[in-house]
């Protein structure tokens, strides 16, 4: 792989999601080696996937690269590579460019999404998980569009204007209300022969309220918004199957959709080559102690998503959100240096500072520990925390300049076919 030899112990961070940047920021030019290994040559923020999704953002305003991160660090190096398997009595990683030893491994690699084992479902709907998944999103909302102009039949039309979303957490709460307001604003301006009437988004949860993770105010305030918008939520509603064309449920709900995007579930994304008893075979998380130590090993650690660290107020972990990842990546970096001053590692505690979810132009719900609100405040203060919260100040910058563009003339600039999607 082309490490240079060094007399500084090593680090192999695998991920570059939040846990791993901020780790890498955290241990950069400390007496550390230290080597970031991604499939991706960029930082995702994935809470914003779903306005390059709904034609609201570029890709490039949400990404950034791994390698801009780390330019000024002179003892860090980045690989584009995939890890296939972990030989801990080697202290050696396999890689799709060639093996690489380590003196300390932290596995960042967050999760992938969760389809319960329904390969006919994972072959027909839509994932969200990556930059490439998003585009192919956008792509085919706006091809569906297309089609829709020149179906000959109204049950094709239909086909093709029914968008059908799974999952009733943040995500797919957030997809519906931008698609709701695609077709509150864009489709009758754009499209003068389709009937916005004939559009329908359904969100299908299968729990008995929307945002289940969130308070019941917030559940309560979110579907308000949402059925405002004109979105119809179906809960105690579980996706049985799905052919391409026909949606089938638990609840007897049928209906025909050329889209549904499947947003009802991770699960853990772990490299092979561990102890079998470190992994939570439900959840596909590592086990990990109150300093991140994956059970079993002294020299190998996890953090962020694909970390399971239980405590009293967290018995099932920690959610599985950007919080936890950061303050995890964080606090390792210091204990990370400790360890190599023979210094007591200090034990994680998660600080919870809320959850917030947008449904929608002047519409959010935002939780925080004394304080349950909903509304336009609420739809401030969750665009100041995601804008605070990406990285790099283009980024930044370009994100504020579209939704304000936006805001202004209830517009999403980005709605182009650049790469067309085949099923």
């Amino acid at each position: 792989m082309n490490i240079p030899q060094s007399n500084l112990p090593r680090v192999v961070i695998i991920g570059g999601g939040f846990a791993g940047i901020n780790l890498a920021k955290t241990i950069a030019n400390k007496n550390l080696q230290v080597v970031l290994i991604d499939k991706h040559n960029y930082h995702t923020f994935q809470p914003l996937l779903y306005q390059v999704s709904s034609s609201g953002l570029e890709p490039d305003s949400i990404a950034y690269p791994l390698r801009k991160i780390i330019k000024k660090h002179k003892t860090t190096f980045f690989r584009l590579a995939e890890v296939s398997e972990i030989q801990p009595n080697q202290n050696k990683i396999k890689t799709s460019i060639g093996d690489l030893t380590y003196d300390y491994l932290v596995l960042a690699t967050g999760t992938k999404t969760n389809f319960f084992g329904n390969e006919e479902i994972e072959t027909n709907s839509m994932p969200m998980k990556s930059v490439p998944q998003a585009l192919n999103i956008r792509s085919l909302i706006l091809q569906n569009f297309e089609k829709a102009t020149i179906a000959s039949t109204r049950a094709e039309r239909e086909a093709y204007l029914n968008f059908v979303i799974v999952g009733g957490g943040p995500t797919g709460v957030e997809l519906a209300g931008a698609i709701a307001e695609l077709k509150n604003n864009i489709l009758p301006r754009d499209y003068h022969d389709l009937n916005p009437s004939d559009m329908h988004i359904h969100l299908l949860e299968g729990s008995s309220r929307v945002l289940p993770p969130m308070s019941e105010h917030a559940s309560e305030k979110a579907d308000k918004f949402l059925k405002a918008l004109g979105v119809k939520v179906h809960c105690n509603t579980l996706v049985t199957d799905y052919n391409g064309l026909d949606v089938t449920t638990n609840s007897g709900i049928k209906m025909q959709s050329e889209t549904l995007i499947w947003a009802a579930g991770v699960t853990g994304a772990p490299v092979e080559g561990l102890n079998a008893s470190a992994l939570v075979d439900r959840a596909n998380r590592y086990k990990v102690n109150e300093f991140n130590q994956v059970e079993g090993y002294d020299t190998i650690f996890a953090i962020g998503d694909i970390a399971l660290m239980t405590c009293k107020d967290y018995p099932k972990g920690h959610p599985q959100v950007a919080q936890p990842a950061i303050q995890q990546g964080r606090l390792l970096g210091k204990n990370l240096l400790r360890l190599v001053d023979k210094k007591p590692l200090k034990p994680f505690v998660y600080k919870d500072k809320g959850s917030m979810a947008t449904i929608g132009r002047n519409k959010a719900v935002v939780d925080l520990n004394a304080f349950k609100f909903g509304g336009f405040f609420a739809w401030f203060i969750w665009m100041f925390v995601h804008l605070m919260s990406l990285v790099g100040f283009r980024n930044r910058v370009i994100v504020f300049f579209n939704w304000t563009y936006n805001y202004i003339n209830f517009d999403k600039a980005a709605r182009l076919i650049i790469r067309p999607f085949k099923k």
